[in-house]
C-alpha cells in the first residue's frame, strides 16, 4: 500500500493529536518517527533522524521509502 503525502501529512498530524495530546510545535522528532513507524509500517534509521527537520521531511522520508 502507498500513501500520497497528503495521506502521511494527515497521519502524523492524527498521531500528534491522538496519541500525545499536545500541541504538535512541542512534540519532539523522534515522538513522531516512532509513532509513524507504527502506523505506516516503515523503518526510519537514527541515523536518518537527524535530517527530519519538519514534518515534512518526515512526510518525503516516509513516501520515498515505499518505491
Amino acid at each position: 500500500m502507498a500513501f500520497t503525502n497528503d495521506e502521511v501529512l494527515a497521519g502524523l498530524a492524527e498521531l500528534i493529536t491522538d496519541e500525545t495530546g499536545i500541541n504538535a510545535s512541542e512534540v519532539s522528532m523522534m515522538t513522531i518517527v516512532v509513532n509513524a513507524e507504527e502506523k505506516f509500517g516503515v523503518t526510519i534509521p537514527d541515523d536518518e533522524v537527524k535530517n527530519l527537520k519538519t514534518v515534512g521531511d518526515a512526510v518525503n522520508f516516509i513516501v520515498a521509502g515505499q518505491e
